[in-house]
């Protein structure tokens, strides 16, 4: 599976550089100088990373081949990608990477099936998006208090909700 380590936005200057939309926890290690990375559209890469820096906060990217600005604006809205094997798994039982939890299927506490989760939205407070049958999407918030237990290597997910949650 793919994961979205960051997004080409708009070129910085006349020498190829751009503006990227960090996604990644470690942006030191995933724009390391020398490092190739795949993309998405697949035919736009793979990209070698020449030179990464940061300015007024920004994430600036310069990739080996892009030497100007008409080069950097074709790459405009690639989203750079890694394989979620290159991805390390946490010491932290209760941290979860997103692509562990997509596919699980979801029960409640009692053992009544609810569905499987089919994303995970970061908007301020993590929300499971449950796929449910026959009925519309659950946003589930992703704390210890609702979602008491994860077990990836069994698939499944349990859920303790609140009355009017589901």
């Amino acid at each position: 599976m793919q994961l979205v380590v960051g997004r080409i936005g708009r070129p910085h200057g006349v020498r190829g550089e751009v503006t990227v939309e960090v996604r990644t926890d470690d942006p030191g290690l995933r724009f390391a100088p020398g490092s190739s990375i795949a993309t998405d559209p697949a035919q736009r890469g793979p990209l070698v990373i020449e030179g990464s820096r940061s300015h007024k906060g920004v994430l600036l990217v310069s990739f080996a081949g892009v030497g100007d600005r008409d080069a950097a604006e074709e790459l405009r809205g690639t989203m750079l990608v890694i394989d979620s094997a290159e991805v390390e798994p946490s010491d932290d039982p209760d941290e979860f990477h997103d692509h562990q939890l997509i596919g699980l299927n979801v029960e409640t506490v009692a053992g009544e099936p609810v569905g499987e989760v089919t994303d995970v939205l970061h908007h301020g407070q993590d929300l499971l998006v449950v796929r449910r049958r026959g009925q519309d999407d659950a946003l589930i918030p992703f704390v210890k208090a609702l979602v008491p237990e994860v077990d990836v290597a069994g698939g499944r997910l349990v859920v303790d909700p609140p009355e009017g949650l589901l």
